[in-house]
């Protein structure tokens, strides 16, 4: 065999070389960092706890195969029962899963674009075809809304309709007759990706009774300050949920991961709520100031928000350089499909967010 062909058998799928490698942020080490959409206000107090108390034995073991524990604790906590529940590692893994158990290859995913970036790598990776589908524009110029457009969506025929409220990066929370409009009509399954939830206030589970055919997503990463940990979940019915655990395979979790997470919703709820009570009002009091310096801030009901530099102000992308060279990272976006170039803001305590105020630049300031 020649070295020519050697190679060519090294090289993996070919459908697989025109997917990009998930970059993320990669700010490196920084004073402040609003980039990644986390828990700004650390990690609850019970499942730091339950963390300190694991002993370092359980690294030699594994942990149970599919987290029945902690699947009851969200089924109490989601108003579900625990055969509706699937854990994973990370809601990107659910997705990833959901994507190769509910679909057939050649198959059609749509989305309303843009949307979670990950989604349509996903989708490749598991021989679908992904269809974006633009959000509607509404609202006014200055301050303009972002709306699903049902039609457009129901219309590719899609096997898998993905839809991410709060979206990731608009912030954009779906109306839920506007929901409901698309899982009434929807040719096959819907995806409802909830990363956001606890910070907009109404969840799509509300649906799933009479919804057989919907799956929401969610994840431990946000609200409940475990990122690191990678804890996702999602409920649906338990004909579909039992697919996507065939998908997952068992030990998803680690040994730390499901008592931590078990330990945050027994006892750290009410730690979540205030600090979610404290993003939503950072949040809202960010997008004021934002928008008397001249930003179009779009409407968020998520721990984050998207903002495009106005007139007179240099890029999105220089400015998130020029924020990176003074200890603030910020995720930055250059051509975000119907928004142009547009940052997108993590909301913290409002000290991190003064901070960011003042080393934005001024209108007239150099690009």
């Amino acid at each position: 065999m020649s070295t020519i062909e050697r190679a060519s058998r090294a090289e993996g799928r070919a459908a697989y070389r025109a997917i990009p490698l998930y970059e993320g942020g990669h700010y490196g080490r920084v004073e402040i960092d609003l980039s990644d959409n986390t828990n700004q206000w650390g990690t609850p107090p019970a499942a730091a706890r339950a963390l300190s108390q694991l002993p370092t034995s359980a690294a030699a073991r594994y942990p149970a195969a599919y987290a029945p524990e902690l699947a009851r604790a969200i089924a109490d906590y989601a108003g579900v029962s625990p055969d509706m529940v699937v854990t994973g590692c990370g809601s990107d893994q659910i997705l990833d899963c959901a994507f190769r158990a509910l679909a057939e290859p050649g198959e059609a995913v749509a989305y309303a674009d843009p949307s979670f970036v990950i989604v349509p790598s996903f989708v490749r990776a598991n021989s679908l075809r992904p269809v974006p589908v633009p959000w509607r524009v509404g609202g006014t110029p200055d301050a303009p809304t972002l709306l699903l457009d049902e039609p457009a969506l129901l219309a590719t025929g899609a096997r898998i309709i993905y839809l991410c409220s709060p979206n990731n990066p608009t912030g954009t929370v779906i109306e839920p007759a506007s929901l409901e409009r698309v899982i009434a009509d929807a040719p096959g399954i819907v995806v409802i990706d909830e990363a956001y939830v606890e910070f907009a206030g109404w969840s799509a589970v509300s649906l799933l009774p009479e919804a057989p055919h919907v799956i929401v997503t969610r994840t431990f990463s946000k609200a409940f300050g475990l990122a690191g940990l990678r804890i996702g979940y999602a409920l649906g019915a338990p004909s579909l949920v039992r697919e996507l655990a065939k998908a997952r395979g068992p030990y998803a979790l680690s040994a730390w991961s499901e008592p931590a997470a078990t330990a945050a919703l027994a006892g750290d709820l009410e730690w979540m709520r205030s600090r979610v009570a404290e993003a939503v009002d950072a949040r809202n009091r960010l997008s004021g100031a934002l928008t008397e310096r001249g930003w179009r801030v779009y409407p968020s009901g998520a721990n984050f928000v998207l903002a495009v530099p106005g007139e007179g102000l240099p890029a999105a992308q220089a400015i998130a350089r020029a924020l990176r060279e003074s200890g603030i990272a910020v995720r930055a976006f250059s051509a975000l499909p119907g928004i142009g170039g547009a940052l997108r803001i993590t909301v913290a305590p409002w000290p991190q967010l003064e901070r960011l105020l003042h080393a934005l630049p001024a209108r007239g300031a150099a690009a």
